[in-house]
């Protein structure tokens, strides 16, 4: 057996604890997260710490990382207004997002940096990503604040109100993954193809259905 290193979080810097984290959860979707000012700005920044949360209510979750100059606009306009979007990226807005990732002032559009088309929510006042086959228009729920220092997070719990899903890409309520394209990210400047090498697995009896 292959030894381990053995680790103290306590021992390490917060950049070589946020490197473990990065390289172990993997591969992480990608929230493209649209949300919209007080003052009507729009902002659109990519966040690889997503994940779903439960079907009823259908709720998701995204953390949002402290900067070195403190909370981010995505956070702050979250906060603010109690809305925002999550665009699915795929493969072919992949440049686009990567775009999207720089760190802004608050008055920069990133719909118009990186190209993208705002497109209206129905029930948010957000914009969605019309280029992304999947926009789910969220209501926040609840920020958990972990830390105050760059490097800390605030986990964010959004309720899914209304939600776009390409057409061509469901059945029965199914989303195909392959026509998907979506991509995951992995450590450092690294990206996947997330469903290019599946493989199925049955789940056993009485598990319930995934």
């Amino acid at each position: 057996m292959t030894a381990a290193i053995a680790f103290d979080p306590a021992d390490l810097s917060s950049r070589e604890r946020y490197k473990i984290l990065i390289g172990a959860i993997v591969p992480r979707p990608i929230a493209w997260v649209s949300t919209v000012s007080p003052a009507g700005l729009p902002n659109l920044a990519p966040f690889s710490f997503f994940n779903g949360v439960c079907s009823d209510p259908m709720a998701v979750s995204i953390a949002v990382g402290r900067r070195q100059t403190g909370l981010k606009d995505t956070l702050r306009n979250i906060e603010a207004t109690g809305e925002f979007v999550i665009n699915v990226v795929t493969e072919d807005l992949a440049e686009p997002m990567n775009r999207t990732s720089e760190e802004f002032p608050p008055e920069v559009d990133e719909f118009a940096v990186a190209g993208l088309t705002p497109l209206p929510g129905v029930k948010v006042a957000p914009p969605r990503v019309a280029e992304s086959p999947i926009n789910l228009e969220c209501r926040l729920l609840q920020v958990v604040y972990l830390g105050d220092r760059p490097g800390s997070g605030s986990l964010v719990v959004g309720e899914v109100v209304y939600g776009h899903i390409r057409a061509d890409l469901v059945d029965s309520w199914r989303i195909d993954a392959a026509k998907l394209r979506p991509i995951g990210r992995l450590g450092g400047a690294f990206y996947t193809r997330a469903a290019t090498d599946v493989f199925k697995l049955l789940r056993p009896a009485g598990s319930g259905d995934g």
